[in-house]
C-alpha cells in the first residue's frame, strides 16, 4: 500500500496561493510519475476568501469603484481544477507547531475544534497583518468586508481625516482619500480650492516612501497637496482611542493629540507567527529562514518559508513573485531526493536554486487617481505609467490570476551549475 505524503502550506494568500499551484502544476506531476507513495497537498488559511488587498486603498473610500466581488474570491474556487485526491483546502488557524514530532496543529473555522496535521513537507506562507483589517485579513475576510463599508460609510461625513503612516499604503491611503472628499486642484493651482476636509498625512520619518529616490518623495507630496492632503514629518503616531462620539484620539511621540472624525494606521506590520516556537523567530518575530534556499534549516528536513513571514525578504509582492520559483524548485528537489529516483538526470535535480534580492529601486505607488510615482528596476516611471499599471483600478485584474494559478502556468526555467 502507498504511503500518503502530505505537503502543508499555512496562509492561502499571494505565497501559499503561488506555492500550492506551483507544486500541483510542476511537482506533483513528476512525483506522480515516479511511482515512490502518494503525496497529497493541504492549504489552510483563516479565510475562506483570498483578500487582493492591493485594491483596498480605492476600495475604502468607494466600493462602488471598487467592489468586494473584485477583492475578496473563494479559494476553493481558484483549486477546482484539481483532484480533490490531490488537494484539499481548510479554513482553519495555525495555533501550534512541532517540529521535532512534524506536526501542525489548527483550529477549523466553523466547528472551533482542533486537529493536528502530519507533515511531509512544510511551507509557512502565513504572511504578516497590518493594524487595521481594512488593508490586511484580520481572521475571516468578513472583517474586511465589514471594516470597508464602515469606513466608506464614515468618510460621507468625514471633515477631518489622520492618516499615520508615510509608506506607500499610507500614502495611496492618503491619496484616495483626498480625491474623494476634496477632488483634484486645477491645473494652475497646487491646492483644492475649497476642500471638504482637512486631511493630514504623518510620515513618522524625515520623508515619504523610503524604497524611493527623494525626488520621488517630494512628488509624491506635492500630488498630495493637490488633493488638499498636508504631510507632516519627524512626527510619529504612537497611538489611538476611540471615543464615544465617534471620532478617534490620534496620539503623537511628540505628547501632543488630536480628535479626528477618521484614522486609518499604516504604520508597520505584525508577522503571523503566533505558533512558531520562539527558538525559530528572530528578534522581530520573522520566521529564520535561509537566505539563500529559503529552508528553515533550524526546523529539521523540508521545511520552507516564502513571502513576508520569511526572514529573509524585504517584503512585496514582486519579492514573492521572484521567490517562488526558487523555494519551489528547493521543495521539488528535496522530495526528489527522498524518492528513489537513481538516474543521472533525477540526480541533477537535487542542486539548490539560491535566491538573490531584488535590492534596485522598485515600487509603484499612485497618488489620486490620476497621478503617481515609482520606480521599476531602477528606472524612473513617467507618472502616466503608474496610472496605467496601478493607478487606473488598483490591478484587480490580477486577482484571479493568482487565485486560479495562471501566473505560474509554465514551470520557472533553471539550469543548475555546473560542479
Amino acid at each position: 500500500m502507498s504511503t500518503q505524503n502530505e505537503i502543508v502550506i499555512l496562509g492561502a494568500s499571494f505565497a501559499g496561493l503561488g506555492a500550492a499551484h506551483y507544486f500541483l502544476k510542476h511537482i506533483l506531476p513528476l512525483l506522480k510519475s515516479q511511482g515512490d507513495g502518494k503525496y497529497h497537498v493541504t492549504l489552510i488559511d483563516s479565510s475562506s476568501h483570498f483578500y487582493f488587498r492591493v485594491g483596498s486603498p480605492r476600495s475604502m473610500v468607494s466600493k462602488q469603484m471598487i467592489p468586494d466581488s473584485k477583492l475578496f474570491l473563494p479559494i476553493a474556487d481558484g483549486f477546482k481544477q484539481y483532484s480533490t485526491s490531490d488537494f484539499t483546502f481548510t479554513q482553519a488557524t495555525a495555533i501550534d507547531w512541532d517540529p521535532n514530532s512534524r506536526t501542525v496543529t489548527i483550529t477549523l473555522a466553523h466547528s472551533g475544534k482542533s486537529k493536528t496535521l502530519n507533515y511531509h513537507a512544510l511551507i509557512l506562507a502565513t504572511g504578516t497583518r497590518t493594524a487595521t483589517p481594512l488593508t490586511s485579513l484580520h481572521g475571516d475576510h468578513s472583517t474586511s468586508q465589514s471594516a470597508l463599508d464602515a469606513m466608506n460609510e464614515k468618510l460621507l461625513t468625514a471633515a477631518s481625516v489622520i492618516v499615520g503612516g508615510g509608506g506607500p499604503s499610507g500614502v495611496e491611503t492618503a491619496g484616495e482619500i483626498g480625491h474623494q472628499l476634496n477632488g483634484y486642484a486645477g491645473w494652475l493651482r497646487a491646492r483644492p480650492s475649497n476642500p471638504k476636509a482637512r486631511i493630514t498625512l504623518y510620515s513618522g520619518s524625515d520623508k515619504m516612501l523610503p524604497m524611493l529616490r527623494p525626488a520621488a518623495s517630494r512628488q509624491a507630496e506635492a500630488y498630495l497637496a493637490k488633493v488638499g492632503v498636508d504631510v507632516v514629518h519627524g512626527v510619529k503616531v504612537t497611538g489611538s482611542e476611540a471615543r464615544d462620539d465617534g471620532q478617534t484620539v490620534v496620539r503623537f511621540a511628540n505628547g501632543e493629540e488630536r480628535a479626528v472624525d477618521v484614522y486609518v494606521p499604516s504604520v508597520g506590520v505584525t508577522p503571523n507567527t503566533g505558533f512558531v516556537p520562539p527558538g525559530l523567530k528572530n528578534e522581530r518575530g520573522y520566521v529564520k529562514t535561509n537566505t539563500q534556499t529559503l529552508r528553515v534549516d533550524e526546523a529539521g528536513p523540508r521545511v520552507y518559508a516564502i513571502g513576508d513571514v520569511g526572514s529573509y525578504t524585504r517584503g512585496g509582492v514582486m519579492d514573492i513573485y521572484d521567490a517562488i520559483p526558487v523555494v519551489m524548485t528547493n521543495v521539488k528537489a528535496d522530495l526528489v531526493a527522498g524518492s528513489s529516483v537513481t538516474d543521472e538526470k533525477g540526480r541533477a535535480r537535487v542542486q539548490d536554486r539560491l535566491y538573490e534580492p531584488n535590492l534596485k529601486e522598485t515600487q509603484i505607488v499612485p497618488v489620486g487617481r490620476s497621478k503617481g510615482v515609482g520606480a521599476v528596476f531602477g528606472w524612473k516611471l513617467p507618472s502616466l505609467m503608474v496610472w496605467l499599471i496601478k493607478g487606473r483600478d488598483y490591478m484587480v485584474a490580477q486577482a484571479p490570476v493568482m487565485l486560479n494559478g495562471t501566473k505560474w502556468e509554465k514551470e520557472s526555467k533553471w539550469t543548475p551549475r555546473d560542479g
